[in-house]
């Protein structure tokens, strides 16, 4: 029995339970098909270089479709690329170089085996650590940690970044005298219809509503949290209303409504990030659902596993953990066939990956790793 797992019978038990009084339905669950066919494809792994951290930028990786073992061919030089978007077609590569401030964009190819740098830009931010593409490819969006702001960059018609075309500044800070002396912007995203920009701010503990409007954000909503739970990474259940949002430095996860007819953001119930409380102080990193919905699974630095749980009417219920195979995992994320989850082990230099029981969700012991130094996050194509 993996440690802090309640077992396969009561797992079993659980989630039968819940279909017995209509679990999709209470999570507005209606087999989205949100799982793509596996493939042999490709997938992009961030590293950092500086610092001496010495890694390889960014790695392009050939995925087996049977195992999910990931081989890295090719690289390409990128700053610091602590985290990475694709465009809406596929066909360009952005990044954030978090050690100098910048954004990179990259034009990469189905026949090209290793994507060609077209520019590295300004973002008028200090230490951008997320990005995302507007739905319509026009702009990159940066989330600037240590200045704690959103960068909007013009996209020109090759990928090239433009410039930048606002700044939203948070201001405020927390109660940590460590960690929140001012704010700091951890993760910037679009909303599943596209039309609100959600910044999250570990440094004032809230979540940022705004609406991009021909290049500028504009201000709908700050939702506060508890006070220092630290957000950093929220994400969207495939009902499109139900937010997960990780707390780094409480160790929670609090579950929110989301309303996108009206942009409302409404906070909820929190639960644990994991129910084993021992050893060193645990901070959360990426909170991922299940393709089907009926699991969140969260990466937990410091305790170094994965935490699943059951979504019983829309709440999650710890039902185990599973090491990580490695050490401080920054990212998790879903294969395209919603068959295994993938950890960017920053402090182990390393990339695991873990197959999912179909039926009671756990993660089964992670493979013999990908070496992958200081790496950052996982992205496929």
């Amino acid at each position: 029995m993996r440690d802090g797992e309640i077992g396969r019978r009561r797992v079993l038990g659980i989630l039968g339970g819940a279909a017995g009084v209509g679990l999709a339905a209470a999570a507005g669950v209606v087999r989205p098909a949100t799982a793509r066919a596996a493939g042999s494809g490709r997938a992009f792994i961030g590293s950092y270089t500086s610092g001496g951290a010495g890694g390889f930028s960014v790695g392009i990786a050939a995925v087996d479709p049977g195992t999910g073992r990931l081989t890295v061919r090719n690289t390409v030089a990128v700053a610091d690329p602590s985290f990475l978007a694709l465009s809406p077609d596929r066909r360009y590569l952005y990044a954030v170089n978090e050690g100098s401030g910048a954004g990179t964009a990259t034009a990469i190819d189905v026949h090209r085996q290793r994507p060609a740098v077209l520019n590295t830009v300004a973002v008028q931010g200090d230490a951008p650590t997320h990005l995302c593409v507007a739905p319509d490819g026009r702009h990159v969006l940066t989330a600037n940690y240590t200045s704690g702001s959103v960068s909007v960059l013009e996209v020109a018609y090759d990928g090239r970044l433009g410039a930048v075309t606002d700044v939203a500044q948070h201001t405020g800070r927390g109660p940590d005298p460590d960690r929140q002396t001012g704010p700091h912007a951890h993760q910037v995203s679009f909303d599943p219809s596209g039309r609100w920009v959600l910044a999250v701010d570990l440094g004032v503990d809230s979540v940022y509503v705004y609406r991009l409007v021909g290049g500028e954000l504009i201000r709908h909503a700050q939702v506060a949290l508890a006070p220092g739970s630290g957000p950093r990474h929220l994400t969207f259940h495939p009902d499109g209303r139900t937010v997960f949002l990780a707390n780094e430095l409480n160790s929670t996860v609090t579950v929110l409504d989301w309303q996108a007819d009206r942009g409302e953001l409404r906070a909820g119930p929190s639960v644990p990030a994991d129910t084993n409380t021992g050893g060193e102080r645990n901070y959360p990193s990426a909170p991922v659902v299940a393709a089907d919905g009926r699991f969140l699974y969260l990466a937990n630095r410091g305790h170094d596993n994965i935490a699943t749980f059951a979504l019983v009417g829309g709440l999650p219920m710890p039902i185990g953990t599973t090491p990580c195979g490695g050490k401080f995992p920054r990212h998790l994320t879903l294969s395209p066939d919603g068959r295994r989850l993938y950890a960017a082990n920053q402090k182990s230099n390393s990339v695991t990956w873990l197959d999912l029981d179909p039926l009671t969700g756990l993660p089964a012991a992670p493979t013999a790793p990908l070496a992958a130094t200081a790496a950052t996050c996982v992205l496929f194509e």
